[in-house]
């Protein structure tokens, strides 16, 4: 049985996440604060965390923080911050994925069942070495890209990029992450590295790069890639 770890102050939203979750067949622990949910993380192992982030004793980026220093649980934040500034922060802590409150209870769920399936699909400790679509298959330890049966050329920066994103399947990598971990750098007017190197992947993988279908831009945050 998958375990949820709800972290969340409001006792009635709580109940009906519980409800929802376990319905379809969740185990279900809820947690009122950020110690509280410290604790049982590191005593129960949930397979996920819902998270808001607005709790009583410490702000929910913290506790994504902690959580962070000693596991690769995917973090999901339910929360009523709305602001890019906010999200940005959650995510570069170490979110998967962020829902803003008022939500849908079926996409709560449905981003559920995607959190669960990434770790079902990507072993813990080790990624994927060969990434398969219906249009290119990319194999990270070759350093090999093809495409319609023909080779790839890629930059090595290109590569980079490539394979955070690769590695990351369906999680939202956010801008300031690419820029250090590529470029080393993290200010904020050096997004045109990534809109340009963006731009160059897509010409090079996606059979319609003005309609991307696997390198994806979340506006104002960062990318993601679908496989």
């Amino acid at each position: 049985m998958t375990r949820v770890l709800v972290v969340e102050d409001d006792p009635q939203l709580v109940r009906a996440l519980a409800i929802n979750m376990r319905a379809r067949r969740y185990g279900v622990d809820a947690a009122p604060d950020g110690a509280t949910a410290l604790r049982l993380a590191a005593t129960g192992r949930p397979d996920v965390v819902v998270l808001d982030l607005g709790l009583p004793d410490m702000d929910g980026v913290e506790v994504i923080r902690g959580l962070r220093s000693w596991t690769r649980v995917p973090i999901l934040v339910l929360s009523a911050r709305q602001a890019s500034d906010e999200k940005v922060a959650a995510l570069d802590a170490g979110a998967d994925d962020y829902v803003t409150k008022p939500f849908s209870m079926d996409e709560l769920l449905a981003r559920l069942r995607a959190a669960v399936r990434r770790t079902e699909e990507v072993p813990a400790d080790t990624g994927p070495t060969l990434v398969e679509t219906a249009d290119f298959t990319v194999d990270l330890l070759a350093k090999r890209a093809v495409r319609d049966g023909r080779d790839i050329r890629l930059t090595p920066t290109e590569w980079h990029l490539l394979e955070i994103l690769i590695t990351n399947p369906g999680r939202l990598i956010t801008q300031k992450h690419l820029l250090q971990e590529v470029w080393g750098v993290t200010r904020g007017n050096k997004t045109n590295y990534l809109r340009v190197y963006m731009a160059q992947l897509r010409r090079k993988l996606e059979t319609d790069p003005s309609h991307p279908r696997y390198l994806i831009t979340e506006p104002g945050m960062g990318y993601r890639f679908e496989g």
